[in-house]
């Protein structure tokens, strides 16, 4: 795991390589506790690519996705986050074993607004995430290991591609 320095303080850089071990680390916790998912939620969008990864290393068929809005850049968020269209049907999910996937507890809000919002529907939810921070309100059932630090993460680290983008290297 590599770390660097940045004019915002120092970062966790986690590469596609290391992504790989995590995922895999991370579904064996998964495992070894006698969880078995039948669904997989990946919370979108920092979750989408670890909750891709899970689906497949836990062989689990059934994946969707909620669209959760919290950050805004780094160190800033909406007051409180929330769900954006397009909606998950949830309808199937009560009585169901779900494991929901981010990238990562900071706040924790996020995952905390997701898990509530299963366990009202009855459904038999636990949490798994590739970082902790120690300040999250909600300790995630599986974390693969526990940060400080911002982390940029290989999906993310280079900004959005604009209509004047140059070729990157």
């Amino acid at each position: 795991m590599a770390e660097i320095m940045t004019e915002n303080g120092i970062r966790e850089v986690l590469s596609w390589e290391e992504f790989g071990t995590a995922t895999r680390e991370l579904a064996h916790k998964v495992v070894d506790s006698g969880f078995e998912p039948d669904v997989v939620v990946a919370i979108a969008r920092g979750g989408l690519v670890p909750g891709g990864a899970m689906a497949y290393a836990l062989g689990t068929k059934g994946v969707g996705t909620m669209n959760v809005e919290f950050y805004t850049d780094i160190g800033e968020t909406l007051t409180d986050p929330r769900i954006l269209p397009p909606l998950m049907d949830t309808a199937e999910l009560p009585g169901q074993k779900v494991l929901v996937v981010d990238d990562v507890a900071d706040s924790g809000r996020t995952l905390q607004l997701v898990m509530n919002m299963l366990a009202r529907q009855g459904s038999d939810a636990r949490s798994a995430v590739l970082y902790t921070k120690p300040r999250s309100i909600i300790v995630p059932d599986y974390s693969w290991k526990d940060t400080d630090e911002w982390i940029t993460f290989p999906w993310s680290a280079l900004p959005p591609i604009g209509h004047d983008h140059s070729i990157d290297a």
